[in-house]
């Protein structure tokens, strides 16, 4: 049997999956930036990918954000920054070139403290790199427009593509849910003020549409 039979969902779906999935990433250039953010998760790709992007001169400095989630406290017991910044140093960043927030509980917080931490560092930002699991890169940039609008954004993340990301997952199911979860809150947060508004394509829309249907609906909020 392929691997593409073995899937647990249907062709279909993980075409949805697929549109969805491109969907988030923004695409956008690395560049050099005043400043980087890992924001905290479940994935231990974004250390990674910022001490990837540290070693190519891209920031001097970058804050890892988060502090505990049900989703998370099992896997990083001390927070997902500290565990973020341990995996960094070693990777090789150096100490000096890490700050951590433990506090922040979601991505607004982990904008906002973020930035107080920044400041109060002395750190001048006038361009960020925002460093994300692979489909919350649309959300990270929605939410940081938003909240620190002065700053400009650059997103990055591992470069995986989504077959790759669920075989790190091991679990395709909960990877759908996840996607679908942050698409959710890519056409509802700007209603409620949390990011500004991005605009969805209707063949997205409408893939999100038949996956929730479907059932791949266990990290949707009520809206």
């Amino acid at each position: 049997m392929s691997e593409h039979q073995q899937r647990q969902i249907t062709d279909e779906q993980f075409h949805d999956a697929t549109l969805i999935w491109n969907y988030h990433q923004m695409g956008h250039e690395e560049r050099p930036c005043s400043a980087a953010i890992g924001l905290g998760s479940h994935d231990l790709g974004v250390a990674t990918t910022a001490a990837d992007l540290y070693r190519a001169g891209l920031f001097p400095v970058v804050v890892f954000s988060g502090g505990n989630s049900p989703t998370t406290r099992a896997r990083f017991p001390r927070g997902e920054a500290v565990h973020y910044r341990e995996h960094a140093l070693s990777l090789g960043v150096p100490d000096e070139a890490i700050l951590v927030e433990s506090k922040a509980a979601n991505t607004g917080q982990n904008i906002t403290l973020s930035r107080e931490l920044l400041a109060e560092s002395g750190v001048e930002v006038e361009s960020l790199l925002l460093i994300s699991k692979p489909y919350m890169e649309r959300r990270s940039y929605a939410t940081c427009r938003k909240l620190w609008p002065e700053a400009e954004v650059v997103c990055a993340s591992e470069p995986l593509e989504l077959d790759d990301y669920i075989k790190s997952i091991s679990d395709e199911k909960l990877v759908v849910d996840m996607l679908v979860g942050d698409l959710q809150r890519v056409i509802e947060y700007p209603n409620r003020g949390f990011a500004i508004e991005q605009d969805v394509p209707s063949d997205v829309h409408d893939a999100y549409e038949r996956l929730v249907r479907a059932g791949f609906d266990s990290r949707l909020f009520e809206a």
